[in-house]
């Protein structure tokens, strides 16, 4: 009997994950996610999974440092960011990039993860000149929680992260998405680590999870196809 295929990936598509695998029914596969710092650094240290999903730019780097097989590289969607505050609470105007930037600044708290979007967050706050203001007032989560988790305990005011990890969390509103001038949208793809022990398998899952049929499930999640 083949092994199961292990896969390590970011919290940002652990619901997308199992609910893909699921529609394939094929090939017992296991998923484990984790912070997607966390889960980039476990693969470098040579940690044995067959397939891991992350952020593009992350499957890059693990590619160029050998721990990702060269043209393993499947892109599988599209992600964009939302804001988000705890049910019930005032809803800040975001329908422009002036009115995200004067809500950001109104508010006493804001949270963004440690991820590709968090980084791209912090670009923003920079190049609106802002980012020193708002460092006092900025909570970043410990990887593997979500920010929306935090802004549900009313940790956070305003809170910044990928729709698919705010859209089904309880105890919070999200706002909508980021106006398009200032949209932050992240491809997650797949790789095969070089320590995989099923290469041609997890290259084939991942072929696969890229696949124009699932589309409707990958935006039933709040992304799109890559």
């Amino acid at each position: 009997m083949t092994a199961a295929l292990t896969v390590i990936s970011s919290m940002a598509t652990r619901k997308l994950l199992g609910e893909l695998i699921d529609k394939l029914a094929g090939a017992p596969v296991t998923v484990e996610s984790v912070g997607g710092v966390d889960a980039a650094r476990r693969v470098a240290a040579g940690e044995v999974f067959d397939a891991v999903v992350l952020g593009a730019d992350a499957i890059d780097r693990l590619i160029t440092d050998g721990q990702v097989r060269a043209g393993s590289r499947v892109d599988l969607v599209r992600s964009g960011v939302a804001l988000a505050v705890k049910a019930g609470a005032p809803r800040p105007d975001i329908g422009s990039a002036q009115a995200v930037r004067a809500a950001v600044l109104a508010a006493r708290t804001v949270g963004c993860s440690t991820g590709p979007s968090g980084v791209a967050l912090a670009r923003l706050f920079e190049h609106w000149g802002i980012a020193e203001q708002v460092q006092a007032r900025l909570v970043v989560p410990p990887p593997g929680t979500p920010v929306g988790a935090l802004i549900a305990r009313g940790e956070v005011e305003l809170g910044f992260q990928q729709l698919s990890e705010l859209m089904f969390l309880p105890g919070i509103d999200v706002l909508g998405p980021l106006p398009e001038p200032i949209q932050i949208t992240t491809v997650f793809a797949g790789g095969v680590p070089t320590a995989s022990r099923q290469p041609q398998a997890a290259q084939a899952l991942l072929e696969r999870l890229a696949a124009p049929d699932l589309t409707a499930i990958k935006r039933a999640n709040g992304m799109d196809s890559a």
